[in-house]
């Protein structure tokens, strides 16, 4: 079913096109992830952000002054309220130029960074206009929208490759440390793999921030937190532990997967009795005692003068309030915005259409998992290394020779991922991880890559580079790698499906694959039964995309 291809560790900006035909981007969606983005693309590419649909004005506003219109009022095609707009605007700029107007030209790609709940909707819409497409992860909230997505952009399933790039969010795959730590897998430095453990440590106030105050706190809105959180987790975990097979050769996956969680810690029956009937951080007769304090979380933020996130995403217009208003005016319109509260009466459609920060983590409605372990193993398959598969249109893969040579070392072995995420931690993000091989050990800190010789007990300790940006570099490394394989296509000639082997490094079909992964563990999880991956793919989704 996929191809697999590593980029490389790093790409020359010169190996990308002249100013005049570099690829031109829409950016959907100002908030935190989109001008993520935005910097990666401005600052690790020579493609052009010439565009963004928002619907919040101040967002809009500061987005575009930063990165299209600068200093000057907005042009026609810059901006837009509503990506309905932007589709409405395109299909008519398009319907003029096939009449031989002289019209304003398009956009080569689009971003897509609003709320995941959205993704679907946009995706589909877009679908139609042939346009490369990255989208934030994940792909979307629910396993159904996951297909609906690929069945927009494919729609003869098994019969048609792609015309255009796809790629997702899975920012881990494209960090110089992932990347490093995958070639040392992939180079047998430490035999053959047969466990891994790899940690995702969320941190005590951000999961706070987050997913008991923030956008991801229902499950019902926005999906579990094991998609939301840590589906680029599950997604690496499958890259660095399943080899690309040769041409029409099956892919060696998992046969099993289980999984065990729960809401622990963010519940009523946690809240300390001293908060008695407060519901909001800026009443609680609890709050100085309490480590959770909304007040002291983004407050000591400000007085750091840290403004960005995740300050920002509290009061979005921070800086302009520190120009107009001073430190105290700011903190003062802070703690405003924090003392926003609901009671019994609002409706429910009103508490679940924000985040309100100021609220009490012991009382916030929040549902989604704050600590979780997904266990998934591999059979030993090594006495089918040279059998070849039926091509049932999901396993068998056309991957390159050369990759799968690379890859020999490691056979079809059994053996084990055991992933866990977890809320109650000082790190934020920092993912620790521990491979055990058959000719040494593998630790890894998300900055540090120690080896282990067993026959010679020595230790290589390996300091892959840490570039600026997010998660490690790879917020920088996808920008670069979707950009190139964009400017492939659109410059030099390039087939979408090579340039996304080349550049992208995985497909749709890989997308797809480690998405379903995730909500088969959470089935595991809600039966509390270890789901039979085979079985549960073929039901779940081969049966959905064979038949239409």
């Amino acid at each position: 079913m996929s191809r697999d291809s590593s980029p490389g560790l790093s790409i020359p900006r010169e190996s990308q096109s002249d100013t005049d035909h570099a690829p031109r981007i829409l950016i959907i969606g100002a908030g935190s992830r989109g001008n993520a983005y935005a910097r990666a693309i401005t600052d690790s590419t020579d493609a052009v952000v010439v565009s963004v649909a928002e619907p919040i004005i101040s967002k809009r506003d500061v987005f575009g002054k930063k990165y299209i219109w600068k200093d000057k009022d907005p042009e026609e095609g810059q901006d837009f309220s509503a990506w309905q707009d932007w589709i409405a605007w395109e299909r008519q700029r398009r319907k003029e130029e096939d009449g031989g107007g002289v019209v304003l030209p398009g956009v080569d790609a689009v971003f897509v960074c609003t709320l995941d709940e959205m993704h679907a909707e946009i995706i589909t819409a877009l679908a139609p206009f042939n346009l490369h497409i990255m989208s934030e992860k994940p792909l979307a909230t629910t396993l159904q929208d996951c297909l609906n997505i690929y069945k927009s952009l494919i729609p003869e399933v098994g019969s048609k490759r792609p015309e255009r790039i796809f790629a997702i969010g899975h920012v881990l795959r494209y960090s110089p440390h992932n990347m490093l730590l995958r070639d040392i897998i992939k180079k047998n430095v430490v035999g053959e793999i047969y466990s891994i453990e790899h940690t995702e440590p969320v941190g005590w106030w951000h999961f706070a921030h987050s997913y008991v105050r923030g956008n991801w706190r229902y499950e019902s809105k926005t999906g579990p937190s094991l998609l939301t959180k840590s589906c680029h987790d599950i997604d690496l975990l499958l890259w660095l532990l399943c080899p690309p097979p040769r041409p029409g050769q099956s892919a060696h996956l998992p046969s099993t997967v289980m999984s065990t969680g729960s809401l622990a810690h963010f519940k009523a029956s946690r809240k300390p009795a001293a908060a008695g009937r407060a519901t909001n951080c800026l009443s609680c007769p609890a709050e100085a005692a309490c480590k959770y304090s909304a007040k002291k979380v983004y407050g000591r933020k400000l007085e750091q003068g840290k403004t960005g996130w995740p300050v920002k995403i509290v009061l979005p217009e921070v800086e302009d309030c520190l120009r107009d208003l001073g430190a105290e005016g700011t903190k003062a319109k802070l703690l405003e915005r924090l003392g926003d509260d609901y009671g019994p009466d609002t409706p429910l459609e009103e508490v679940q259409a924000r985040p309100w920060f100021g609220r009490c983590v012991f009382d916030a409605g929040n549902d989604v998992c704050d600590d979780q372990t997904v266990i998934m193993t591999w059979n030993d398959e090594s006495d089918l290394e040279g059998q070849r598969a039926e091509d049932d249109g999901e396993h068998v893969s056309s991957q390159d020779p050369k990759e799968a040579d690379a890859w020999d070392a490691q056979r079809r072995c059994a053996k084990t991922a055991t992933f866990h995420m977890v809320a109650f931690t000082e790190k934020i993000c920092e993912r620790r991880t521990r491979i055990y091989g058959s000719k040494g050990e593998i630790v890894a800190d998300s900055k540090t890559i120690s080896v282990h010789d067993f026959d010679t007990s020595h230790t290589t300790t390996h300091h892959p580079p840490l570039p600026g940006g997010g998660h490690g570099g790879g917020d920088d490394g996808l920008a670069r790698q979707f950009i190139l394989a964009v400017d492939a296509v659109k410059n030099r000639g390039v087939s979408a499906e090579e340039a996304q082997r080349m550049h992208v490094g995985c497909t749709l079909e890989d997308i797809i694959r480690s998405h379903a992964m995730v909500f088969a563990a959470d089935d595991a999880r809600k039966t509390k039964r270890s789901v039979d991956w085979p079985d549960w793919w073929q039901r779940r989704v081969q049966d959905q995309l064979d038949g239409g």
